[in-house]
């Protein structure tokens, strides 16, 4: 990966670090218990667990995100970032710019996923 690549992917995930902390925050604030006589406006208390439970998936997905990224930063300047760990081929530059937390490239996540 040239040196101009690696420098604007590291902005990239710097700011979808930051991104996903903001989101985080907010989904902890959504996913706290609620109360046996909790009403939200119109919503029953049934309807307040159900989305809770939105939440809390929505919160557990952005923090195993935010350690992808974060584990992605910390390796960017190693000489195998941006290879595959399956065959070895370089990742594409547009997936790597689109997820930066990628590890496989595309033809190996398709057969990871037919298994």
């Amino acid at each position: 990966m040239q040196s101009e690549n690696r420098g604007q992917l590291k902005q990239k995930i710097r700011d979808e670090i930051e991104a996903q902390k903001h989101l985080i925050k907010s989904l902890q604030e959504t996913s706290k218990p609620v109360a046996p006589d909790n009403a939200i406006g119109r919503l029953t208390r049934m309807e307040a667990i159900v989305s809770r439970g939105v939440s809390e998936a929505s919160l557990n997905s952005a923090q195993v995100k935010l350690s992808k990224l974060e584990t992605a930063l910390s390796k960017i300047d190693d000489p195998e970032f941006g290879l595959c760990l399956r065959c070895g081929e370089p990742i594409p530059h547009g997936r790597i710019m689109l997820m930066p937390e990628s590890t496989l490239c595309v033809p190996c996540v398709e057969k990871n996923q037919r298994i």
